[in-house]
C-alpha cells in the first residue's frame, strides 16, 4: 500500500503543478500586455513581478471560487482517470489546440491585415477569447433549446410506447422473469 500512496502523491504533485501551469499560461494569454513608454512589456504581477514569478498561492487567491471549485473537480476526476483515459485526453486536447492554432493563422489571414509580431500576438489572444465568448453563448443556446424540445420528445415517446404496447398501463411495470430454483 505505501508504493501505491507514494504514486498517488506524485501523481497528485504532478497534476497540481500541471494545472497551475495551465492556468498561469491561460492568464498570461488572457490579459493584453501593456507597454512601458520604451517599448517594453511591463510586469504583469504584484510588485511588478512577471506573472511566472508569482507564487501558486497568489495565484489561486486570484481565482475566483467557481474556478477554484472547477479546478479542484477536474483534478479529482483526473486522479480518477485510467492511463488510457488520461491519453486519450491529452491527445483530445492537442487536436483541439492544433485545430484552434489553425483557425487562428486563417483568421490573421482573413483579415488582411498587416500585423508586426506584437500585433499578430494581441491579434490571435483577442480571437481566442472573443471565439471562446461566442462558442460559450452557443453553448448555452443550444443547452437551452435543448432543454425546451425535451419534454415534447419525451411526450412523443410515452405515445408511440404506450401504442405499440395497448395491453400493458404506462403506470404497470413489466412483469418479472420467474427465478430459477437451483
Amino acid at each position: 500500500m505505501k508504493i501505491e500512496c507514494g504514486r498517488r502523491s506524485q501523481l497528485c504533485k504532478f497534476i497540481v503543478a500541471l494545472s497551475v501551469f495551465a492556468l498561469s499560461c491561460a492568464a498570461v494569454q488572457a490579459q493584453p500586455k501593456q507597454h512601458r513608454p520604451g517599448g517594453r512589456p511591463s510586469g504583469g504581477g504584484p510588485q511588478g513581478r512577471p506573472p511566472a514569478q508569482q507564487s501558486i498561492r497568489e495565484r489561486w487567491r486570484a481565482m475566483p471560487p467557481e474556478a477554484q471549485q472547477k479546478f479542484r473537480r477536474n483534478a479529482e476526476r483526473w486522479l480518477r482517470m485510467s492511463p488510457a483515459e488520461r491519453d486519450e485526453m491529452r491527445h483530445r486536447e492537442n487536436l483541439r489546440r492544433e485545430t484552434i492554432r489553425r483557425q487562428t493563422e486563417a483568421a490573421v489571414r482573413e483579415s488582411g491585415l498587416r500585423l508586426s509580431p506584437q500585433e499578430r500576438a494581441q491579434f490571435e489572444s483577442r480571437y481566442i477569447q472573443e471565439r471562446r465568448k461566442v462558442e460559450r453563448t452557443l453553448r448555452q443556446q443550444i443547452e437551452a433549446e435543448r432543454q425546451k424540445e425535451i419534454p415534447a420528445l419525451i411526450q412523443q415517446l410515452r405515445k408511440e410506447f404506450q401504442i405499440d404496447q395497448p395491453n400493458r398501463s404506462p403506470a404497470t411495470k413489466p412483469a418479472e422473469p420467474p427465478k430459477s430454483k437451483k
